[in-house]
């Protein structure tokens, strides 16, 4: 690889580690070469060997250095980065470089949707800053609630997202821990086996009483948990509660369920040996503990767990994590409950996790939303702690300005109708790859007698009822005695007040454009190339698109305009 090429790969592995707290992602720094160098195509495997082992060299950096270096390359580098916003995120309390830990903590019944992206981005972006460890941990203790195959999707969406993982812990090889921990509550006499019906323990707490076993000895609670272990009871006969105030204003913090039995569902990992499950409070507890949790991000609903689960760091001794809880956010028209979505996919109303029409990160992936507009999306959100509705314009916003500087450009004609030409018997048009950046080329079209192009049928009609239309990058027409003469090909023509459109060649192909919403928009499309698939276009004057497919015929995923 030559010097120059390595010298652009450094400037943009410099550049996204400055928005990215100090680590550089290989496959963005990738896209930016590329954007610059697109004749490097060919060389695919030895640019990417050398943006990875560069990346890896400026990851090593401290992250002043990373800043000061990206300066002295070309300061407009540093604009919107990290260098430039470092506080939009508050620092947090009590952290130290290279000893923060932090975690995502998904439960397996799907992959993820753009809710989970929050904390999956905020902890990395702190995770990131400090140079600490990101923990993966997969809270699989509803074995009614799994989807075997989330165990993988999670980890994939979370490498999707940019999250960069350094350790993944999934609880359910986990149980004898928490067994252990239950026995030390125990041994302290702050839990007990209850055997109350599960509303008249709700009754109990609410009316601030001890039920009957709430003073056991720490000999009769272990023989039944023992029992509790050995099968003796069934589901619903019997739990082990821990001890907390049951005069705590709050009823919700009241003496509350650490471990249950469930023996009507196996788990698909462990099968039947487990019966007894942790509830959240008591595994997520004895797991920030064990896993050496610094600082725990998640939404306020989880304000009542944090007050139980301090009570079982406080009984152990053990020290606290810093917490920290935002506002609750709903994501309007969108799809993310993973029960519906399944029952959706098994009935054939959804073609998989990454329907478009699903809130899904997969869905998200399908459309052309960009991880990194994702990211920007909530690093801008922050760690507000009042409810906020999920904008998706401004998602789009954030998502526009990265792929409106990449994305080829195309025409796409919906509700196509054809229309001669006359009076002329060529025309050659030089349509602009990219308008900013020349050096990309030109979709070249020689059009010839008898001519003709595709046009929408709004257009069609406006140009009828107007008399006149400008064809982007191609000629001006006129409508005269029922027919669209050619008029030249002078683009001042726009100053005086002529509408522009868009056309299709008469080798346009069959192009479907499938919508959000599960609607499609049909029409033809001048040819794309192969390479295009998977990647983000723009259908001038429609919106940008990912392409899935080019031939016999295109088929894209609308992102947004």
């Amino acid at each position: 690889m030559s010097v120059e090429i390595n010298e652009i790969v450094r400037k943009y592995a410099l550049q996204n580690a400055a928005l990215y707290g100090g680590k550089a992602n290989p496959k963005a720094v990738m896209g930016k070469v590329m954007a610059e160098q697109p004749e490097l195509r060919p060389r695919a495997r030895e640019v990417s060997a050398a943006t990875k082992k560069v990346c890896l060299e400026v990851s090593s950096l401290s992250f002043d250095d990373i800043c000061r270096m990206t300066e002295a390359i070309d300061p407009s580098l540093l604009e919107k980065t990290k260098c430039e916003r470092k506080n939009s995120l508050p620092d947090l309390p009590f952290a130290e470089e290279g000893k923060v830990v932090m975690r995502m903590a998904p439960g397996p019944s799907g992959p993820l949707h753009l809710g989970h992206t929050r904390v999956a981005i905020l902890n990395d972006e702190y995770v990131r800053r400090y140079k600490g460890k990101y923990i993966n941990r997969l809270e699989d203790t509803n074995p009614d609630r799994i989807d075997p195959d989330a165990y993988k999707m999670i980890p994939e969406d979370l490498k999707w997202l940019g999250v960069d993982v350094d350790e993944t812990v999934i609880q359910s090889d986990r149980f004898e821990l928490y067994y252990d921990v239950a026995r030390r509550l125990i041994d302290l006499r702050k839990a007990y086996v209850c055997t109350c019906e599960a509303e008249q323990m709700r009754e109990f707490k609410e009316q601030s009483r001890a039920c009957p076993h709430h003073d056991q000895t720490p000999e009769e609670a272990h023989e039944l948990f023992s029992k509790m272990l050995s099968h003796h009871f069934s589901e619903g006969e019997a739990v082990l509660v821990v001890k907390t105030d049951l005069h705590h204003p709050n009823p919700a913090v009241r003496d509350f369920v650490g471990l249950r039995i469930v023996d009507s569902v196996p788990h698909p990992r462990t099968g039947t040996r487990y019966t007894v499950y942790p509830m959240m409070n008591l595994s997520v507890a004895v797991d920030d503990h064990e896993l050496g949790l610094t600082h725990v991000i998640r939404g306020k609903d989880h304000l009542n767990n944090t007050l139980r689960q301090e009570y079982i760091f406080n009984y152990l001794g053990w020290k606290k994590p810093q917490y920290f809880h935002y506002g609750l956010v709903s994501i309007p028209d969108s799809i993310l409950k993973t029960s519906t979505i399944r029952e959706g996919i098994s009935a054939g109303k959804f073609s998989g996790w990454d329907d478009v029409r699903l809130g899904t990160v997969r869905a998200m992936a399908r459309r052309g939303i960009q991880a990194e507009a994702i990211r920007n999306y909530w690093v801008d959100v922050g760690m507000k702690e009042v409810d906020i509705e999920f904008s998706w314009d401004n998602l789009y916003a954030f998502n526009k300005q990265i792929v409106d500087k990449v994305a080829d450009r195309y025409f796409f004609v919906w509700d196509a109708e054809s229309i001669d030409i006359v009076g002329v018997d060529r025309i050659e048009a030089h349509c602009p790859l990219h308008p900013d950046h020349k050096e990309r080329g030109c979709r070249d079209h020689s059009l010839t007698s008898p001519l003709s192009v595709f046009m929408t049928r709004e257009d069609l009609q406006g140009f009828k009822e107007r008399g006149t239309v400008r064809l982007k990058d191609l000629c001006n027409l006129r409508w005269e005695n029922g027919q669209a003469v050619y008029a030249g090909n002078d683009i001042s023509v726009l100053k005086e007040g002529w509408k522009i459109a868009h056309w299709a060649p008469p080798g346009a192909i069959p192009a479907k454009v499938l919508l959000p919403d599960g609607a499609s928009k049909d029409g033809v499309a001048e040819p794309i190339p192969a390479s295009a698939i998977g990647e983000v276009i723009q259908f001038e004057r429609f919106g940008f698109v990912r392409v899935e497919d080019v031939a016999p015929s295109i088929r894209a995923y609308f992102a947004h305009t």
